[in-house]
């Protein structure tokens, strides 16, 4: 219900306008067919399934001679945030199947390939992605001591709404101007200055938004080595979704991901399993709201997946 309200506020937004929403639609499509996947497989292979998909993601960005170059077309994704975001899932996946796995080597080796996985990213030069890898495997190991979910689910969603909360204030310039310079220092000028742009656009239409992938049109980005050639979009999805749907997609936004914690929270597979998902799919989000990774069908299809096998229901 909450995938098929966000395909058809896009289509709403879309109305009347020359916008596509296409893009909007094919990442829906994409996080439905990565979840059906994950149950399904979940289901039959427990562990092979998240297994298979983290050393996947790793021979992508691994095995290819030219990945670790810098090169801007390098594959799979082309874009070094978006790779970065694509091996924090494979960091959650292969933490998952560690957790499922039986025996102590194939737990061990399981948790390794998803430290690879996190120095992958640094290789790449994501230090956030470097990051959320670390945080999610000290999660992952921490998580078999967590009676109760919920408390740590709950700690999750705080953390992604802080994330989103701390970037909206830099868009608005709430915050005070010693923290703020910081913080524009670290994300960069050109990054900032679209996202005040998107934070105008949302003010000056807050019900539709100006459509689906026309950010660029409304606005005037300005480029930089940090940002993604074309610049078509704000490089934060609740702020492009401000900007190109209104706060209904804002809302929508965060619908989704409370769904997603509430199927954790349901999810008849172990707490560990659970929480290490839990955690990837934060990190995602986190990364999500300071540059534009949910624009890739592969990324959102990978943390349906993720999701998929994290709530499926093993067969026996």
């Amino acid at each position: 219900m909450v995938l098929v309200c966000c395909a058809i506020w896009a289509l709403v937004a879309a109305a009347g306008r020359p916008a596509r929403p296409e893009g909007t639609l094919l990442a829906l499509l994409a996080v439905t067919a990565g979840y059906a996947l994950g149950r399904i497989l979940g289901a039959l292979l427990p562990v092979l399934a998240p297994a298979a998909a983290a050393a996947a993601v790793l021979a992508l960005v691994l095995i290819p001679p030219t990945r670790l170059s810098a090169h801007p077309d390098a594959p799979p994704l082309g874009y070094p945030n978006a790779d970065a975001a694509l091996l924090v899932l494979a960091v959650g996946a292969a933490c998952c199947a560690a957790w499922s796995a039986k025996g102590r080597a194939r737990r061990a080796a399981l948790r390794c390939v998803g430290a690879g996985a996190a120095v992958a990213a640094l290789a790449l030069g994501s230090a956030a992605g470097f990051a959320a890898g670390v945080a999610i495997v000290l999660c992952s190991l921490t998580a078999a001591r967590m009676r109760r979910r919920l408390l740590g689910l709950s700690a999750f969603a705080l953390a992604a709404a802080l994330a989103v909360g701390g970037s909206c204030a830099v868009a608005m310039d709430a915050l005070p101007s010693g923290l703020s310079e910081s913080l524009t220092g670290q994300l960069t000028q050109p990054r900032v200055e679209l996202w005040h742009q998107a934070v105008d656009l949302a003010e000056q239409h807050p019900l539709r938004g100006v459509g689906p992938e026309r950010f660029a049109d409304e606005a005037a980005p300005g480029g930089g080595p940090d940002l993604a050639p074309s610049a078509s979009s704000p490089q934060s999805a609740p702020l492009q979704l401000a900007a190109e749907q209104g706060i209904p997609g804002v809302a929508l936004l965060a619908a989704a991901f409370a769904w997603l914690l509430t199927a954790l929270w349901r999810s008849p597979r172990p707490t560990p399993v659970v929480l290490t998902a839990a955690a990837a799919l934060t990190g995602l989000a986190m990364l999500a709201t300071v540059d534009h990774v949910l624009s890739y069908a592969v990324v959102t299809a990978g943390a349906g997946f993720l999701a998929g096998t994290s709530t499926s229901r093993p067969l026996p």
